[in-house]
């Protein structure tokens, strides 16, 4: 019968080990990377030249549209075609996934350039500047 009885410092021990394991195994779970089954049967695909975003404090507008004509100013207004709203966890989730995305991209291809009058006519920059002698 004495070998039956525990005392309470005696399960200590044992609670502090059952204790450890669910959180040793919550930290597994955690670092094993999770898959999320998605159905995208429905989903409509439209092409973006153009984007804007505006907002609340409690989330942001993106709107997505094309653009026909990407040099200058439009003549006619731009349609949106698509808006997506979302609250700003998902933003910055959407930003880091973007910025990877991009990095990723560049690494393989160069660097992105996003001034459209460079990426057009890229020399026209060096031959607009006067040339510098040494």
């Amino acid at each position: 019968m004495a070998d039956e009885t525990k005392s309470p410092a005696a399960d200590a021990p044992e609670a502090a080990t059952s204790a450890a394991a669910p959180a040793e195994k919550a930290q597994t779970q955690q670092q094993q990377p999770v898959q999320v089954q998605v159905t995208d049967d429905n989903a409509l695909a439209c092409y973006a030249n153009f984007c804007r975003v505006t907002g609340s404090p409690e989330e942001l507008i993106i709107d997505f549209g094309l653009n026909p004509q990407p040099i200058g100013v439009p003549k006619d207004p731009i349609q949106v075609k698509q808006r997506i709203i979302v609250n700003f966890f998902t933003a910055k989730r959407l930003l880091a996934a973007l910025q990877m995305s991009v990095a990723r991209h560049e690494s393989v291809f160069g660097v992105l350039e996003t001034d459209i009058n460079k990426r057009v006519r890229p020399g026209l920059s060096q031959q607009n500047q006067p040339a510098q002698k040494s």
